[in-house]
Order: structure tokens, then C-alpha cells, then sequence
């Protein structure tokens, strides 16, 4: 079963780990793949992101979607072409019993019945 989820930043438990209540501020450097900590005295530390690189992230909303882009598109533009065709039926229906009145007697007696 997927469970979408925010991933855990692995980078801020082994900071934590490393210095305690000495951590100023983090930040998480996306471009390298590390978290960075301000300690008290003015000196910097960082931790890796990820245990491995070959670990397996959870999936998260964000990334199903950017993987299934293309069948989401696909799915969307099938349901506005049958969501089209079903109106012009319906319209071209309309249009034809317009200027038939026995049709319109029909179906008038037909709604009265129920």
C-alpha cells in the first residue's frame, strides 16, 4: 500500500545526534543533498540527506503526480472529448424534436403518466 507522506530529513536526526541544544538554525541544502546547522559559537556543520543514495524515498503527493502526468492528461482529455460528444448529442436531440409536435405531445404525455 503507498502512503503519501513528507519525507523525513535524515540529515536533521544525526545533527541533533552530533551537537544537542548547540544548534542555532538548519537548512536544508537541496542542491548538495545535506542539512546544515549554525551552532552556538559561530561554526557550521552539515549531515548528509539520505542514509543511501540507493534507499528508496516514500512516495509523496508531488512526486505521484509528476510521474503520472501523462496518464492523468490522457484521462482528462477523454473525459472533456466524452463530456463534448454527450452535450452535442443531447443539443442535436433537442434541436430535432424542436419542430416535431407530436414528438412533443409524446413525451408530455409521458411525463404526466409518471
Amino acid at each position: 500500500m503507498i502512503s503519501l507522506q513528507r519525507r523525513q530529513l535524515v540529515g536533521h536526526d544525526i545533527l541533533l545526534a552530533r551537537h544537542g541544544n548547540h544548534i542555532c538554525s538548519m537548512r536544508v541544502d537541496r542542491g548538495s543533498g545535506r542539512v546544515i546547522a549554525l551552532l552556538d559559537d559561530g561554526s557550521v556543520d552539515s549531515a548528509p540527506n539520505l542514509i543511501s543514495p540507493d534507499l528508496p524515498l516514500p512516495e509523496t503527493l508531488r512526486s505521484v503526480l509528476r510521474e503520472d502526468r501523462k496518464f492523468f492528461g490522457v484521462v482528462s482529455a477523454v473525459t472533456v472529448v466524452l463530456g463534448g460528444l454527450f452535450f452535442a448529442t443531447c443539443a442535436g436531440m433537442a434541436a430535432s424534436m424542436a419542430g416535431n409536435p407530436e414528438m412533443a405531445e409524446l413525451l408530455l404525455a409521458y411525463s404526466y403518466a409518471y
